[in-house]
């Protein structure tokens, strides 16, 4: 769906984590693996949770083929607690997972938790679909701020909301970006953990 080649916010992504020198990340929600590959190809050491057993196996095949030693996978339901010590990982990173079909508990459940397994200062930089693409308010109303179209659920986000997942964090940046040929209209979010 959306190529192989790694995402432009991945690619940016990389950057921040490179500044500040963080060396274990988790990609949360990471599809077929391809920016959690690009983040193993440039020697972060990456675990990539899925709650599709075919994107796991898919992303598995990849790390075979490649040959990579520094990224390993997990099936896992991120509305669960996360499988990882208190303070024991340098960056998180989710590009629109935020917006599936998550209620605003299970985001709050889910901030919650990645500021539990972060280290402090650790980032958690996300993206998400936001209130001025094309799709917000259009197909089904599925409560608070999704909406339904093609059977798909998208959860919209306004930057009062991304202010409300804050909680242990400090935000660092809200970046408005494209992408696609919709083109959908995102928010790039770096929230730092609170020392």
């Amino acid at each position: 769906m959306f190529g192989l080649n790694p995402s432009e916010p991945a690619k940016k992504s990389l950057k921040l984590f490179k500044e500040s020198k963080a060396s274990t990340i988790i990609e949360l929600g990471a599809g077929l693996g391809r920016d959690s590959i690009f983040f193993s190809l440039n020697n972060l050491s990456v675990t990539s949770l899925d709650y599709s057993k075919s994107g796991i196996n898919i992303i598995n095949k990849k790390i075979n083929d490649n040959k990579l030693k520094n990224i390993n996978t997990k099936l896992f339901d991120i509305r669960q607690k996360l499988p990882f010590e208190s303070d024991s990982i340098d960056g998180c990173f989710s590009h629109m997972l935020y917006c599936m079909a998550l209620s605003n508990q299970d985001l709050f459940n889910l901030n919650r938790e990645i500021c539990r397994i972060l280290k402090p200062g650790g980032l958690n930089i996300y993206t998400v679909r936001n209130n001025y693409d094309g799709d917000y308010k259009s197909g089904i109303h599925r409560g608070e701020d999704m909406y339904e179209n093609e059977g798909f659920i998208v959860h919209f986000f306004n930057k009062k909301k991304i202010k409300e997942l804050t909680n242990g964090f400090i935000n660092i940046k809200i970046e408005s970006f494209e992408e696609g040929k919709f083109p959908r209209k995102l928010y790039f979010v770096v929230n730092k953990k609170v020392i």
